[in-house]
């Protein structure tokens, strides 16, 4: 069995100055209906409140904001969409209550008439990238969060959670992997060391799961700090099944727990279909487990040194068994660039 489709794509830069990305985030209806919903039910906390949205991209969450009541709405984004978001918000009536700035959060300087005391009320940021954290955007909201929201202000989202689980995948980690050891009659066994490091984004089917999944990175934006996203942390992967793994994989869940009634959505695989998908893992050593054993290890996450919107990851792993034939522990280190 195939665990992932075979339309995954490998993680590559992407300029969000595309129209075709911006068509695809909106017509994700479980990340667009979150932030909605979170925004028009909790009116009573955006009323007469000054919002800024951090990465505005085409002005959807501005929109809702102003919608919900907010006082004045700024949005700032470094993309040349935001050229677009103007003529949207002006089209839809809102060219009063929302203003636009192109540029770098850090560099942009907000206007001063519709600050609070040269604060906002509210951050707003749909900031997640794939595997959560790559190519994100969460430092530019954190040095928002410090230097522009009042004492006692909300963030919408406020918390993000990494998850993780192990899947059975011989048939395409073979198509994947083993594919470079006979390419039209040549060996290309040097090829797979990169194929091996580079985490493939894709739609994981939830038969494919062998584990129970486990929560493994808890972010609180209230109080993370920017040092806190190079992390290791455990985790413990109880085995449903008699089976094969051949590859871990990772989500993230989000939730708004700022409003009246929180709101969350996830990612993962046991729920409707995200642009996020998951991030699959291929393992070197295929795992054999029985049900009830576990596999433990580190996550391990940097950014790299040279591009900091690129991520260093490493999953140190072990079979837990009392088979001493099925005894198996690795190391892995990935790069998603």
């Amino acid at each position: 069995m195939s665990g992932v489709g075979r339309v995954g794509l490998l993680l590559t830069p992407c300029s969000y100055d595309h129209h075709g990305i911006h068509e695809e985030m909106l017509k994700d209806e479980v990340r667009t209906r979150s932030y909605r919903d979170s925004i028009y039910q909790n009116k009573h906390l955006f009323k007469d409140k000054v919002v800024l949205d951090v990465g505005c991209g085409t002005g959807i969450l501005s929109m809702f904001a102003a919608r919900a009541g907010a006082r004045h709405v700024i949005g700032v984004d470094m993309s040349s969409i935001i050229n677009k978001a103007k003529l949207i918000v002006d089209a839809n009536g809102l060219s009063q209550k929302i203003t636009l700035l192109q540029g770098k959060m850090e560099e942009v300087e907000l206007p001063q008439q519709h600050l609070n005391n040269g604060k906002v009320d509210i951050i707003i940021s749909e900031w997640m990238g794939y595997f959560l954290l790559y190519e994100s955007m969460l430092d530019t909201v954190l040095y928002a969060r410090d230097q522009y929201l009042i004492q006692g202000g909300k963030i919408f989202p406020d918390k993000a959670t990494i998850y993780m689980a192990a899947i059975e995948d011989g048939e395409y980690k073979d198509d994947k992997i083993g594919f470079w050891d006979n390419v039209y009659g040549f060996d290309y066994s040097p090829m797979k060391e990169s194929a091996l490091t580079e985490p493939l984004v894709d739609t994981v089917e939830l038969k494919a799961l062998v584990t129970d999944p486990c929560p493994v990175f808890n972010i609180d934006l209230n109080t993370v700090k920017v040092e806190d996203l190079a992390f290791s942390e455990p985790f413990s992967l109880r085995v449903q099944r008699n089976d094969f793994i051949h590859a871990v994989i990772a989500w993230f869940d989000i939730d708004f727990q700022a409003c009246h009634k929180p709101i969350r959505f996830s990612t993962g695989p046991h729920t409707k279909y995200t642009h996020w998908k998951q991030t699959v893992f291929y393992l070197r050593d295929v795992l054999t487990v029985e049900e009830g054993e576990h596999v433990r290890g580190f996550l391990s996450n940097k950014p790299n040194d040279k591009n900091r919107r690129d991520l260093d990851i490493k999953i140190d792993y072990e079979l837990s068994t009392e088979d001493p034939t099925r005894m198996a522990a690795g190391s892995c280190e990935y790069r998603m660039c």
